[in-house]
């Protein structure tokens, strides 16, 4: 993802880890800018143990369940003749899988002559990252799980030359027509939330509702919602918050809503949403650009989204604009 610009607002939503996390709970580095945690790091989740939901997904799960239904979502194009070579290279990842106990990690691919900047430094960033775990011949099994699942994506995009503009597979989103299908379904779902936006009180309930939508998507109980339900009336939105406020590992919804009373008041500020999911959770996550405006905190929202396939469900700049 790139580099964020200063921000008045960020709203962080994370509904894989179902946390919310809003800026005060960032700590920042007096050399840096990254934002460290304030408890110490627990020891990562290995996948070694069978039995274990991490064991089953990198020595099972995502081959036989992630990367076959991408072929057989990919059929038509994988198996033509333009995609031989992409179909071999991700043929070979699969193979990696399915020895995953006794395969090494490797490093990416060199990049070609003239490779971008940014290209270089994604290279330099994944090959700092795989350093200690390729230098003690880790395999897919004994490297911390939450990183072999983000290098199995990343391989992924070097399976179909993502970046290389003489590849079938240049800038192709093998995961769109997934995304794409999931967004049909939901349609029900986003009409009638949407319907909603205009009772939404331009006040902190207001704001404290238009973000637990986004974070929650579909999850949101909209049957709560009182037919009578008007700007004027802010005793009738109790409950819908108070659903929504279960489950949270952390809720710095007052701290968020005091900040946006203090934009509305100076006419609005900039707000960035960093966006999750495509499909009806980038509708919610649109909901919430809307209310920001229409509700004076926000004079322009800005989303920041993917810069390529990373996971089957992530949005990329071209879901905001589909």
């Amino acid at each position: 993802m790139p580099t964020l610009p200063l921000l008045l607002v960020t709203l962080v939503l994370l509904s894989q880890t179902q946390a919310w996390v809003t800026p005060n709970q960032l700590t920042m580095s007096s050399t840096t800018s990254n934002p460290l945690p304030k408890l110490p790091l627990p020891e990562p989740i290995l996948s070694t143990t069978p039995g274990t939901w991490a064991y089953d997904t990198m020595s099972r799960r995502v081959d036989a369940e992630i990367l076959q239904r991408t072929f057989d979502e990919n059929k038509e194009e994988f198996e033509s003749e333009a995609f031989k070579e992409v179909l071999g290279r991700f043929n070979a990842l699969r193979a990696q899988l399915q020895s995953a106990a006794v395969t090494k990690l490797t490093y990416l691919e060199d990049l070609p002559e003239g490779a971008s900047e940014e290209r270089q430094c994604e290279y330099a960033e994944w090959e700092k990252l795989l350093e200690p775990f390729v230098s003690k011949g880790d395999t897919w099994l004994s490297a911390p799980w939450l990183v072999t699942e983000f290098y199995l994506y990343r391989l992924v995009m070097q399976a179909l030359g993502y970046w290389d503009p003489a590849s079938a597979g240049y800038k192709y989103d093998p995961f769109a027509k997934q995304k794409r299908a999931g967004l049909l379904s939901s349609v029900g779902s986003a009409e009638t939330m949407l319907a909603k936006l205009p009772t939404m009180p331009k006040t902190k309930e207001g704001i404290t509702l238009a973000a637990a939508f986004a974070l929650w998507g579909n999850k949101m109980d909209l049957s709560l919602w009182p037919a009578y339900a008007a700007n004027s009336n802010v005793d009738v939105f109790s409950s819908i918050l108070a659903s929504a406020s279960e489950n949270l590992l952390h809720d710095d919804s007052p701290a968020l809503s005091d900040l946006c009373d203090k934009l509305r008041d100076k006419g609005g500020g900039a707000v960035d949403i960093i966006v999750d999911n495509a499909g009806f959770e980038l509708v919610t996550d649109l909901a919430l650009a809307q209310h920001l405006v229409e509700s004076g905190i926000a004079k322009v929202v800005t989303f920041q989204l993917k810069s390529h396939p990373t996971f089957v469900s992530d949005a990329l700049e071209k879901e905001r604009l589909a």
